[in-house]
C-alpha cells in the first residue's frame, strides 16, 4: 500500500525543490479525494480520522486535538504523512518489537492470550471471497471495538492493552503484523517450534472493514467435528492442520465468565501465574508441548478441561489419526503445527511488498547460486525443502532423475538444425 508523505504547506517558497512540489500536489489531490475515501492518520497511540465530508472546518478536525501527532501536523507541517492504510512494517522495528514482546511475556506470562489475539484476527478469513478486506483474515481489524465486541473475542481487549505500549513505541509496525508477531513469539517463547513467519501485512483503516460476527469457531456446537470442518475448511485448512492447530490449547485457560466454559479455578490455576482462576487444558499451561493430546486421550484428571471440540479430535475417524500421532510424537506435532500456524497467520493478508518481509531467514531462504558454487557449505533445511517441493511439482525429486521430455528434446533438435542451416555454406 502506498504511503503518501509530503509537505503539507500548500504555498511553498520559490526555492522549494520540484520533488517537494510534487509531494505537495499529491497531498492536495489526496485531501481533495477525501469525499470518496476515508483517510486515516496513524499516530503512535491512536487512530485519527478526517471526516469523509468534502467540506473542512476546525470542528471537523476536533478528533485530532487529543493526539500526540497534532503538534507535528499543525505546528511543523513540513514532516507529516497521510495514508489510506498503514504501509508495510519496518523490518528493524519488527525485530525490536519482538524483543519487547519477549520481555512482556516474561513479566506478564501472557502467552495464551497473545496467541489467541493473532488467531482471532486471521481466523475470520473466507477463501470464497476474493476482495480485500471483505474476505477477512490477518488485517488488523480486531483493534476496532465493533469486532472486539464479538462474543468469540471476549477478553481480547486485555491483549490489546498489553501490547499497546509496544505499538506506541513502534509506529512503523502495522497492527496486523504486531498481532501475528506477538502470537508466533508467544508460541516460541513457551517452548514451541520456530514459526516460519513473514511480515508486511497491510492494516485496514476503518471499522467498516471489520468482518461480520460468526466466522470464528464455537466451543460447544451440536456437531463438533462438522463445525470444525465448516469453519476451518472455509479458511482453506485441512484435517491435519485443524488437529495440529488445536494443539495450541496446551497453552492457556478457559474462563467461564468469558466463554461460559470451564471451572472458576482449579489446583493448576488458583495461584496464577498471571490473574488466578479459570480451567486449563493441561497441568503446565504455559508450556508448549504435546501434553494436550495425551491428556485428552487419557482423561484422568477432572481439573483439566475437555471441550466438545477437543473430544471430537479422538472421536472423529479422520481427526483421530492425527491426534493419536501427536500424542505419541511431539516432533511430528511441532513440525505440522509450525506449518499450520504460519499458514493461518497469512490468511487473507495483503502484503507490502507482495513477497512479504522475512526476519532471520526463517520463512524462506533466497537461493543465490554463488553462495553454493564453491566450498563445502551445506544447504539449509529450508532450502532443501524448497528444492524438493519444486522437483515434486514437476513429478520428480532430488533423489530420482526427472523423466525426459521428448517434446522438449524435439524442439531443441529443430532449433539446432535451423541454426546450422543458417550458417554460410550450408
Amino acid at each position: 500500500m502506498a504511503l503518501y508523505s509530503s509537505n503539507l504547506t500548500l504555498s511553498p517558497p520559490k526555492s522549494q525543490s520540484m520533488a517537494s512540489l510534487r509531494g505537495t500536489a499529491a497531498t492536495a489531490r489526496l485531501i481533495h479525494s477525501a469525499s470518496r475515501a476515508r483517510l486515516s492518520l496513524y499516530s503512535a497511540s491512536s487512530s485519527l480520522c478526517l471526516s469523509s465530508s468534502s467540506s473542512y472546518s476546525p470542528s471537523s478536525l476536533k478528533c485530532l486535538q487529543f493526539s500526540p501527532l497534532a503538534p507535528h501536523i499543525f505546528k511543523d507541517q513540513k514532516r507529516s504523512s497521510v495514508s489510506t492504510a498503514a504501509a508495510a512494517s519496518d523490518p528493524a522495528q519488527l525485530k525490536s518489537a519482538r524483543e519487547d514482546i519477549k520481555e512482556l511475556l516474561k513479566s506478564k506470562s501472557c502467552h495464551p492470550i497473545l496467541v489467541r489475539l493473532g488467531w482471532h484476527d486471521s481466523g475470520t478469513y473466507n477463501k470464497n471471497i476474493e476482495e480485500w478486506p471483505r474476505r477477512g483474515g490477518a488485517n488488523g481489524s480486531l483493534r476496532f471495538d465493533i469486532e472486539l465486541k464479538h462474543a468469540a473475542n471476549a477478553g481480547l481487549v486485555n491483549a490489546l492493552n498489553l501490547i499497546k505500549p509496544i505499538k506506541d513505541k513502534y509506529s512503523g509496525v502495522t497492527f496486523a503484523d504486531l498481532f501475528q508477531l506477538a502470537s508466533a513469539t508467544a508460541i516460541e517463547e513457551a517452548g514451541g517450534p520456530k514459526i516460519p513467519m513473514k511480515y508486511g501485512r497491510v492494516d485496514v483503516s476503518a471499522p467498516a472493514d471489520c468482518p461480520e460476527e460468526g466466522r470464528l469457531p464455537a466451543a460447544g456446537p451440536p456437531k463438533p467435528a462438522d463445525h470444525l470442518r465448516e469453519v476451518f475448511y472455509r479458511m482453506g485448512l485441512n484435517d491435519r492442520e485443524i488437529v495440529a492447530l488445536s494443539g495450541a490449547h496446551t497453552l492457556g485457560r478457559s474462563r467461564p465468565e468469558r466463554s461460559g466454559w470451564g471451572k472458576p479455578e482449579t489446583k493448576y490455576t488458583k495461584n496464577g501465574p498471571g490473574a488466578p482462576g479459570g480451567q486449563s487444558w493441561t497441568a503446565k499451561w504455559l508450556k508448549f508441548d504435546n501434553s494436550y493430546f495425551k491428556d485428552i486421550k487419557e482423561r484422568k484428571d477432572d481439573d483439566l478441561l475437555v471441550l466438545p471440540t477437543d473430544a471430537a479430535l479422538f472421536e472423529d475417524p479422520s481427526f483421530k489419526v492425527y491426534a493419536e500421532k501427536y500424542a505419541e510424537d511431539q516432533e511430528a506435532l511441532f513440525k505440522d503445527y509450525a506449518e499450520a500456524h504460519a499458514k493461518l497467520s497469512n490468511l487473507g493478508a495483503k502484503f507490502d511488498p507482495q513477497e512479504g518481509i522475512v526476519l532471520d531467514d526463517v520463512a524462506g531462504e533466497k537461493f543465490t547460486a554463488a553462495n553454493y558454487s564453491s566450498g563445502k557449505r551445506e544447504l539449509s533445511e529450508a532450502m532443501k525443502q524448497k528444492i524438493q517441493a519444486e522437483y515434486k511439482a514437476i513429478h520428480g525429486s532430488p533423489d530420482k532423475p526427472l523423466q525426459p521430455s521428448y517434446f522438449l528434446n524435439i524442439m531443441i533438435a529443430i532449433a539446432v538444425l535451423a541454426f546450422l542451416t543458417s550458417l554460410p555454406g550450408n
